[in-house]
């Protein structure tokens, strides 16, 4: 019976890691760039049952005396032994992407993480919505700088700059402040924009080994190997005035929790079968 117990509670345990990561992807449905995470989980060993009142015993006799013996009891079945928790999945699909026409938001179309600095260093991200900071400088939300090709952050300033698919940023000449490059501009007979900086994009060998570390920021970890610039064909397209949703599908998620909490209830009543079962065990025992 207290093998039932915690087989059951193990189920619980279960349920509710499931739970957290449905909760987590619910919470970040409206998140631009979120990818959503499944919790993963494994079973314990299954034990081998055979019938305790036909134990099947063969013995092998030699001039009369037993020398050995092998068990023929039937096999009654199989029975779980519990599960548990074995990794929190991220599922990296591109989301949707929808316009919005704000010069500072930016999509990726296709694998890659823009590059953001951050007082830890280096981190990722596929949430494009920028802005421009008190220093002049291409930020997250959060602050962040947004860093270029050159490992630098972007200087950018309100309303002045266009953004290609490739991810080069061009500013109007009219709103530079240096006056040596502008006259390299015009002593080359230039367009009226000249390219400042080259958004970095970057892509990993396992990304399914990234850890996220909020405000949906990724970092990488020794399984997912270190950030390297991509180019060509392997770097997706840049959208300028775009957002890329999140990849929930909220009526999924909801569906999901629901049997979540189902199977939680599930586990909770065999719990509350098998502390019933102990406690009238006890009292016959100790009746007199």
């Amino acid at each position: 019976m207290v093998r039932g117990v915690f087989t059951a509670a193990s189920g619980m345990v279960a349920q509710q890691h499931r739970l957290n990561s449905i909760s987590n992807n619910l919470a970040n449905a409206n998140t631009s760039g979120y990818k959503r995470d499944v919790s993963v989980h494994k079973a314990f060993p299954e034990l081998l049952l055979r019938r305790m009142n036909d134990n099947g015993v063969i013995q092998f006799p030699y001039r009369n005396e037993p020398v050995g013996s092998i068990d023929k009891a039937p096999v009654a079945g199989r029975i779980g032994t519990g599960v548990e928790q074995n990794e929190v999945f991220t599922i990296f699909e591109q989301g949707s992407v929808r316009q919005t026409e704000s010069p500072f938001d930016m999509a990726l179309e296709g694998e890659g993480f823009f590059a953001v600095e951050t007082p830890y260093g280096e981190r990722y991200t596929r949430n494009g919505s920028f802005t421009v900071g008190s220093e002049g400088l291409l930020v997250t939300l959060q602050g962040f700088p947004v860093l270029g090709n050159d490992g630098n952050p972007i200087a950018i300033k309100e309303n002045n700059f266009v953004v290609d698919d490739e991810g080069r940023v061009f500013a109007n000449e009219r709103f530079l402040d240096d006056p040596e490059r502008l006259v390299q501009m015009m002593e080359n007979e230039w367009d009226e924009t000249i390219q400042v900086g080259q958004l970095r994009v970057v892509g990993m060998d396992e990304t399914r080994y990234l850890r996220k570390e909020g405000a949906n920021l990724w970092n990488t970890t020794r399984e997912s190997g270190d950030a390297r610039e991509l180019v060509d064909a392997e770097r997706p397209l840049v959208l300028q005035g775009f957002l890329e949703n999140a990849n929930v599908n909220p009526v999924t998620e909801m569906t999901q929790m629901i049997e979540v909490n189902r199977a939680y209830e599930a586990n909770q009543k065999v719990v509350q079968s098998q502390d019933e079962s102990t406690a009238r065990l006890l009292n016959a025992i100790m009746r007199p």
